[in-house]
């Protein structure tokens, strides 16, 4: 068990592995790192569209980490959907508990790609405890603004970054599409233009790669400069994969 570095994610089942636990993976995998599962939501879904969302009792959710963590010493942890913030602050609780230093890169997903939603209502002031409790938070632009309606998003990100590093995905940027920032250690910005000239195509789960790519990149010791320059470049190469929704890996990376 010594000679693997292990790498776990917490999320959802998409049975076309284009998002959740199999798509995290896969691009574990193409970053030299064994990947370890927690499911937490069974979804009824393929790459354009969703039916239904069977959501895991946080019982069974956190019998499954405590029984991984026993065995298994996992150096980070990307998580993707959660049935409500407060849930996902009793397994922070839990991985901080396990290893205070441990990685956690948590991509808020509020909602499917296809147009379902999996929060209502959340309990904000617990979701402030989540951020202190996460290392990096993956919104992409429509779900910051959903995080905090009553706030701009620029008063958000102020808000977020006094409380966690936050890598701003640009993909649903109207201004500057493609154009991603990362806010980290409160006061510094570093902005990612797109690189590759190929043309990039929509995919299924893109956001659920591009996390999973910063927990691996961050895993491996990249500063975070490099970690999410890595990360953008991985994504970018992602999407130019195919023309199809459900793009393919590059296991050339490290």
């Amino acid at each position: 068990m010594n000679d693997k570095n292990y790498i776990l994610t917490i999320a959802g089942i998409d049975p076309s592995s284009g998002a959740g636990i199999t798509s995290d993976i896969k691009t574990f995998e193409a970053h030299n790192l064994y990947g370890l599962s927690v499911c937490t939501a069974v979804t009824v879904q393929n790459d354009v569209s969703f039916k239904k969302c069977i959501w895991i009792e946080k019982e069974d959710i956190l019998n499954q980490l405590e029984t991984l963590l026993e065995r298994f010493t996992i150096i980070a942890v990307k998580i993707g959907v959660i049935k409500s913030w407060d849930i996902l602050l009793e397994i922070l609780t839990v991985l901080r508990g396990y290893n205070s230093s441990i990685i956690i890169v948590l991509d808020p997903i509020l909602r499917a790609s296809a147009g379902f939603t999996f929060h209502n209502s959340q309990n904000l002031d617990v979701f402030e405890k989540v951020l202190e409790n996460c290392d990096f938070i993956t919104p992409n632009y429509e779900e910051i603004q959903e995080l905090f309606p009553d706030k701009s998003i620029e008063d958000t990100i102020k808000f977020i970054a006094q409380r966690t590093n936050v890598y701003l995905k640009g993909g649903h940027r109207i201004d500057k599409k493609g154009w991603d920032e990362v806010y980290y250690d409160q006061v510094k910005k570093l902005v990612l233009p797109p690189i590759l000239t190929s043309p990039i195509f929509e995919k299924h789960g893109s956001g659920c790669v591009l996390s999973s790519a910063l927990a691996s990149y961050l895993s491996h010791g990249l500063s975070i400069e490099d970690a999410c320059k890595n990360t953008k470049l991985y994504i970018e190469e992602y999407l130019a994969s195919n023309e199809t929704l459900l793009g393919t890996h590059n296991y050339n990376n490290l």
